[in-house]
C-alpha cells in the first residue's frame, strides 16, 4: 500500500505565509512607533534650535537636521532666579514621601478589608468607593481652608508648611488604590493565611511577611502613578508654597 508524496514545497507555504504576515505585523508597528515619535522629534529639535531661530517652521522639522544648540539646556538649567535642579529636587522629594505614604497606607487598608473579618466590612467598603464620587475641585475650598487655619500654609520660621497638605494625605489612603490593592489581595491565597497562624503569626505578620510581598506587582502600580501625579502636579505647590526655595 502507497501514499500518495507531499511535495516538499507545499510544507514551505504555511511557514512562509507566517512570515510574510509577521514581516507586515512588524512593519506596521514600526510605521505607528515612528508616528508616536514626531512629537518627541519636534520637540528636541525645537530645544536645540538658538534663540534667533524661530521654532515654527513650514514644512516642520521633525527632527534634529541642521541645529545642536546644547548650551541652551545649559542656560536652562544654571539660571540664578529659576533654579531648575532645586525644584526638581523638591519635586522628587514629595514624590518620595508621597510613595511612602501611599504604599504604606493604602496597603494596610486594602488588606484589612481583603483578609480580616469584622461587622460592616462591606459597607465601610462601599462608603469608601463612594469617595470617589466627589470632585476635586468640590474638594478645593474646604481642604485649603481647613489646612490655612491649621497653619499648613507657606513657610513657618523656615519649615516649608505647605508640604504638609502635599504629603499627609498620601498616609490617609486613596479610594482607587484601596480597591485595586483590595482586589489584589483577593487573589493571593487564604490558605498561606491560614498556615501562618498555625504556626503562631499574627496580623502584623502576617501583612507583613506574606500579603505585602506578594502584592508587589500592585505596589508598584501605585508607587508608578503616585510618583506621576506628584510630579505633574501644578496646582497643589502652587496654592501651598510662597519661598522659592520650596517651589517644585
Amino acid at each position: 500500500m502507497t501514499q500518495n508524496a507531499i511535495p516538499s514545497s507545499d510544507y514551505g507555504r504555511p511557514r512562509a505565509r507566517r512570515l510574510v504576515h509577521m514581516a507586515f505585523v512588524y512593519a506596521c508597528l514600526v510605521a505607528l512607533t515612528l508616528f508616536i515619535l514626531l512629537p518627541l522629534g519636534w520637540m528636541i529639535t525645537a530645544a536645540l534650535k538658538p534663540d534667533n531661530v524661530p521654532v515654527f517652521t513650514f514644512p516642520p522639522e521633525w527632527f534634529p537636521t541642521e541645529y545642536f544648540n546644547f548650551g541652551t539646556f545649559v542656560e536652562a538649567l544654571t539660571q540664578p532666579n529659576e533654579p531648575y535642579l532645586r525644584f526638581a529636587a523638591n519635586s522628587l522629594l514629595l514624590a518620595s514621601i508621597n510613595i511612602v505614604g501611599a504604599v504604606l497606607s493604602n496597603s494596610l487598608i486594602a488588606y484589612a478589608f481583603a483578609r480580616l473579618e469584622f461587622r460592616g466590612k462591606n459597607v465601610l467598603f462601599a462608603i469608601v468607593l463612594a469617595t470617589m464620587l466627589l470632585p476635586a475641585p468640590v474638594l478645593l475650598i474646604p481642604q485649603f481652608l481647613l489646612f490655612f487655619n491649621i497653619g499648613w500654609y507657606g513657610t513657618v520660621d523656615g519649615f516649608p508648611a505647605g508640604y504638609l497638605p502635599l504629603t499627609v494625605p498620601a498616609f490617609t489612603g486613596n479610594p482607587f488604590f484601596i480597591f485595586l490593592l483590595r482586589q489584589y489581595m483577593r487573589t493571593i491565597p487564604k490558605e498561606l493565611d491560614e498556615a501562618a497562624r498555625i504556626d503562631g503569626a499574627g496580623f502584623w505578620t502576617i501583612y507583613w511577611r506574606i500579603v505585602l510581598p506578594l502584592s508587589v506587582p500592585a505596589l508598584v502600580v501605585i508607587g508608578v502613578f503616585t510618583f506621576l501625579g506628584v510630579w505633574n502636579d501644578f496646582f497643589g505647590p502652587l496654592l501651598y508654597l510662597d519661598d522659592q526655595n520650596w517651589f517644585t
